[in-house]
Order: structure tokens, then C-alpha cells, then sequence
């Protein structure tokens, strides 16, 4: 019997709650794994798992073992990665799980200089902004904005994700421009369809906080998809500066509201406890938040080109569109006439 490899396998399927899960990521079989298991339940005298053709469970004893196993797969695997870095480089495969916002325009360079200062670990990604958990997908890591909800995780800021109303300059010069939150619900609006808040957004400004629901009139997981549907001059978006920063500075899309502030987000390294140790993720993590230190380039670069003297080339236009270039009636007009009515602000000292 090989005690570590019974507890690795005992480990992994209690992370997973399923054996074949627990064989792929182990590259074994879901046969190897049951045995090993078995070979360590017979060993504690004690059932470590309930088994239905539905669920994996802890019993007693194995919740009572995961903790100090779990410790024990996590140090020897460190232990054994530390030796072989003393005598070579890092190697093996790193699992990765990256949001789209960030993968696309920002990560392609940093992963470059990874690579060249740890060429023999190879990166296998996967771009989405779907949350998981490391655990379940098998990832290493997960760079991801939203917190999955599980205690087996260790959760490491590595900046600040803001976000701004935006649209193109035709647009704004054909329907106007808001001047308040509450102006938002007279436009056509494109809105990210997957923050926990959903359609209840908040608004901070110098005096007060406003919360109210935007109905949109294209919803979407896509954050790209919502710059293409800005740039088009369908209507008013939210994006992620690090999405739509250089299109604020180039002209393409003008910010909105920018007495007001929307509550930012926060890009999570998301992992295993159990890989807490691995050195492959701490050299990997540990890369990314230095890389990423402090305000992000693309936030320096608009809070710089906001300081500089521009030539306004945007028509100004009253707060309110007037009757002739109010957005025409279309499906979805009344339920954000609707909303209008039934939207809410809370004031608050500051």
C-alpha cells in the first residue's frame, strides 16, 4: 500500500465528490482511484466516504481525516517540486481558467515574459468568464472576478476592475446625453448579464447614491460583444476600463455619468488550498500580481489622457433628448418607461 498515493486519491475525490472526476485529473482510472481508496479505508479501520449512484459524501471519519491529508499531499508535493527546482528549472502542465476581459488585450505579453523565465511549464488555458470552482474543473488556477463559494479555496487580489458607461460619439450627437442615472432609462442600453446584482445597478456621486433597475435592450455574458455593440452605435454599455480604455482615449466610445462612480470590481487568483505549496502556482500568482501591481496601465493611461487639455468633438446636447431625437419606440420602450417609475435613490452623507 502506498499511503500517499491512498491519501492523494482520498483527497482529490473528497475535493471533487467524484471518483472518475478525481481518476481524470490524477490520470488514472476511476478503478485505480476506488482501490486506493478502499486500501486506505481498510487501513483507518473506518468508512471514509457515503456512496449513492448520485453523490460522494463525506462520512465522519473522513471529514475528521480530509484536513491533516490534505496537508500532508500538499507539503510532500511542495517538498518534491522544491528539490527538483534546486537541481532544474520548474516544470509540468499549469491549468489555467482566464476572463475573457483580461485574457484578450492584456495577458498574451505577460504570458510571454512567463514563459521565457520558466520555459518548461507549459500553460494549458481556458478563456471564460463563467465562475468555477478550481476544484471541480480541474484548473490550478482561475483568474476570475466572482468568489466561488467554497471553504477549500485561497482567494488573492490582483487589482481593481473598474467599469464606466459609455457610447460612440454618433450615437450620443443622434439621442443625447444622460446627465443622471435615472436619464439611462430613456436609452438604448447594452448590459453585462452575469454580475450578481443583475439588472440593479449603484451609483455613486458627490452627494449621493443612487440604486435603480435597468432594463436593457441587449443582454449578454460578453463583454466584447457589448464594445462591438457600443462601437456599432446601438446604444449606452457598461465596460471594464481594461476592455474599452483605449477606445475612451481614441475617440471611438465617450464616457457618460462621470460625476458618478460605479462600485468596482476586484480580478481574483482563485486555488486549491491544497496547492497552496505548488510551486508552479506560487511562481505563476506570484508573476501576475507583481506584473499587475498598483493601478492598472490602462487606468494610468485614461487618468492621464482625462488630465490632458482636449478639443471637445462631441456636439453638446441637452441632459434630456429633445422630442425629435428621443430613442424611437420600439418593443422593450414601455418596460423601461416602467422602470423609470419605479426606480429608487438613497441618499447618503458624505
Amino acid at each position: 500500500m502506498d499511503k500517499f498515493l491512498c491519501m492523494q486519491a482520498f483527497v482529490r475525490v473528497a475535493e471533487t465528490k467524484s471518483f472518475v472526476e478525481a481518476a481524470r485529473q490524477l490520470n488514472v482510472t476511476a478503478s485505480v482511484i476506488t482501490g486506493r481508496v478502499k486500501q486506505l479505508e481498510a487501513y483507518v479501520q473506518s468508512p471514509l466516504f457515503h456512496r449513492s449512484t448520485r453523490a460522494v459524501m463525506l462520512a465522519e471519519a473522513g471529514n475528521n481525516f480530509l484536513e491533516e491529508c490534505a496537508d500532508i499531499v500538499s507539503r510532500l508535493d511542495s517538498a518534491m517540486e522544491h528539490m527538483r527546482s534546486m537541481k532544474a528549472t520548474p516544470t509540468g502542465v499549469l491549468r489555467l481558467q482566464v476572463l475573457p476581459g483580461f485574457a484578450l488585450g492584456h495577458l498574451g505579453l505577460a504570458l510571454k515574459d512567463f514563459g521565457a523565465q520558466y520555459p518548461h511549464i507549459e500553460l494549458d488555458i481556458t478563456v471564460s468568464d463563467v465562475p468555477v470552482n478550481p476544484v471541480d474543473k480541474g484548473y490550478d488556477v482561475a483568474l476570475q472576478i466572482f468568489r466561488p463559494s467554497a471553504e477549500s479555496l485561497i482567494e488573492r487580489p490582483l487589482f481593481q476592475v473598474r467599469r464606466v458607461f459609455c457610447a460612440s460619439p454618433a450615437y450620443l450627437a443622434q439621442h443625447g446625453i444622460p446627465a443622471s442615472p435615472f436619464d439611462l432609462l430613456r436609452f438604448n442600453l447594452g448590459l453585462y448579464s452575469a454580475y450578481p446584482t443583475r439588472d440593479r445597478w449603484t451609483f455613486k456621486g458627490a452627494h449621493e447614491e443612487t440604486s435603480l433597475l435597468l432594463p436593457a435592450a441587449i443582454r449578454t455574458n460578453s463583454v466584447h460583444l457589448l464594445r462591438d455593440f457600443a462601437l456599432s452605435g446601438g446604444g449606452i454599455t457598461c465596460l471594464p476600463t481594461l476592455v474599452c480604455g483605449e477606445d475612451l482615449q481614441s475617440g471611438k466610445l465617450t464616457r457618460v455619468l462621470d460625476d458618478y462612480e460605479i462600485p468596482p470590481l476586484e480580478l481574483l487568483a482563485i486555488y486549491p488550498v491544497t496547492h497552496r505549496r505548488a510551486m508552479k502556482v506560487k511562481l505563476f500568482v506570484d508573476f501576475i500580481a507583481q506584473r499587475f501591481a498598483g493601478e492598472p496601465v490602462w487606468d494610468q493611461a485614461l487618468r492621464q489622457h482625462d488630465a490632458t487639455p482636449q478639443h471637445d468633438a462631441t456636439p453638446q446636447h441637452d441632459a434630456e433628448p429633445t422630442p425629435a431625437a428621443a430613442p424611437s419606440k420600439r418593443p422593450g420602450t414601455a418596460k423601461r418607461d416602467e422602470a423609470a417609475r419605479e426606480y429608487d435613490t438613497h441618499p447618503q452623507a458624505q
